[in-house]
C-alpha cells in the first residue's frame, strides 16, 4: 500500500486510455468529404454539449443532425457513429499502468465526458473491469466543463481534492481540476506521462 499523498488516479478515456476516436474521426471525415476541419471541430465542441448528448438529456440523432447542419457532414447516424467508435482503440500499455496502480493500493477510475457510447465501447473491449470507478458525464448529467464536478467527485470518493490525480489530454480540463485542488497531468504522449506520474507519486512504478 502506498503511503504517498495521492490516493486515487482518474483517467480520461478518449485520448488517454484509448486513441481519440471522436476528434480524429471527425477530422478524417472532414478531409474525405472536402469540409473545413476547423469548422467541423468548432461545431463538434458545441454540439456534444448543447445537444445534451453527453449530458444524458439529448439524443444521438439530435447530435448528428446538429453536426450535419453546422458543418455539412454527410452520412447516416449509424454510419457516422460506427466510424467514430472504430477510432477508439484501447491502449494496452495504459491498461497495464492501471493494473500496476491497483496493485500498489491506489484507487483507479475513468472520468470521461462521453455518451452511452462509452458503455458500448466497454461491451466491445471489456475495460471497465480494470477500474474501481467509472464516472461518465452521460450518467452523471454533468461534465468536466462544470467546475463543480470536481468537488462532487471529491465528496463521492471521500477524499481531499489533493489526494486525487486526473490524467486528461484536454488542457482546460486539467486546469479546472487543478483549480479545484486536484493534482493533474496534461497527457501529451506516453513518455511524458510516465515521467510525470512517477514524479507525482514519488515512486517508480512504470
Amino acid at each position: 500500500m502506498s503511503n504517498q499523498l495521492i490516493k486515487a488516479v482518474l483517467f480520461d478515456y478518449g485520448g488517454v486510455i484509448a486513441d481519440e476516436g471522436f476528434q480524429n474521426g471527425l477530422r478524417a471525415m472532414s478531409r474525405e468529404q472536402g469540409l473545413d476541419v476547423d469548422t467541423m471541430m468548432n461545431v463538434a465542441r458545441s454540439a456534444v454539449y448543447d445537444s445534451g448528448f453527453i449530458l444524458g438529456w439529448g439524443t444521438e440523432d439530435k447530435f448528428w443532425n446538429w453536426m450535419r447542419e453546422g458543418s455539412g457532414l454527410q452520412g447516416s447516424d449509424a454510419e457516422l457513429t460506427k466510424r467514430i467508435l472504430e477510432g477508439f482503440i484501447l491502449r494496452d500499455w495504459m491498461i497495464e499502468c492501471v493494473q500496476q496502480l491497483n496493485a500498489h493500493g491506489y484507487q483507479t477510475g475513468i472520468l470521461s465526458d462521453q455518451s452511452y457510447w462509452l458503455d458500448w465501447l466497454n461491451e466491445r473491449d471489456q475495460f471497465f473491469e480494470y477500474f474501481d470507478h467509472v464516472f461518465n458525464s452521460y450518467h452523471m448529467g454533468k461534465g468536466k466543463r462544470d467546475p463543480s464536478l470536481f468537488h462532487d467527485l471529491s465528496e463521492q470518493l471521500a477524499l481531499s481534492p489533493n489526494e486525487i490525480l486526473l490524467v486528461d489530454d484536454i488542457k482546460n480540463n486539467v486546469e479546472r481540476a487543478q483549480t479545484a485542488g486536484w493534482q493533474a497531468i496534461h497527457y501529451v504522449d506516453k513518455e511524458g506521462f510516465l515521467e510525470k506520474i512517477d514524479n507525482i507519486l514519488k515512486e517508480k512504478l512504470f
